[in-house]
């Protein structure tokens, strides 16, 4: 996972938790004169539900497709850039001043189309990647408060949101990957 992934998904996280934690705390206040909270605090890993969920897999996998289809149309632009390149350089002698200033500014023209289509390709990944995983984190945001509640917790924190220690039997990481695979493999597909 890059670094740019993994700082993601840290953010991702901590806004999950904080949702989350803000719609408990809410809860809690309304609830505040009935009954006093529990303190009762457990811990997500959400980038270790993502990576492990059948749905983050799914989702990393997809991904890599159309990356790995985005890869090969630039390697053909790249191919044919280098032959480009190497005419330039074996015939460029023999042409005239007007025919190699062409062929240089279509090289050149092909160079800039090249960069865009990398950008292209690189703005057009990330929007997958956020709207695959904004998914991913929605359904696990309702399972985690689903869990919360039914577990009596008063908070439930993202593991890597400034949480320097938590207990193991504090960790509702992998009740929330079966929880989140069960509810992935009942979807209508």
């Amino acid at each position: 996972m890059t670094q740019r992934m993994a700082r993601w998904w840290t953010a991702a996280g901590l806004a999950l938790a904080l949702a989350s934690g803000g719609a408990g705390w809410a809860e809690a206040q309304t609830a505040a004169p009935v009954a006093a909270s529990n303190g009762r605090v457990a811990v997500v890993d959400v980038r270790r539900i993502l990576a492990r969920s059948v749905a983050g897999a799914a989702a990393r996998e997809q991904l890599e497709k159309d990356k790995a289809t985005m890869q090969r149309q630039l390697d053909a632009q790249k191919t044919e850039l280098e032959k480009m390149r190497d005419d330039l350089e074996k015939k460029g002698q023999l042409l005239s001043a007007d025919a190699r200033r062409e062929k240089q500014d279509a090289l050149e023209r092909k160079v800039r189309d090249a960069r865009r289509l990398a950008d292209d390709f690189q703005a057009q990944l990330q929007k997958k990647e956020n709207l695959l995983l904004q998914k991913v984190l929605q359904d696990v945001g309702g399972l985690i408060q689903r869990l919360g509640k039914e577990r009596g917790l008063s908070l439930v924190v993202e593991a890597r949101a400034g949480v320097l220690y938590a207990a193991a039997d504090i960790d509702l990481t992998e009740d929330v990957i079966k929880a989140y695979d069960d509810q992935t493999r009942k979807a209508p597909k």
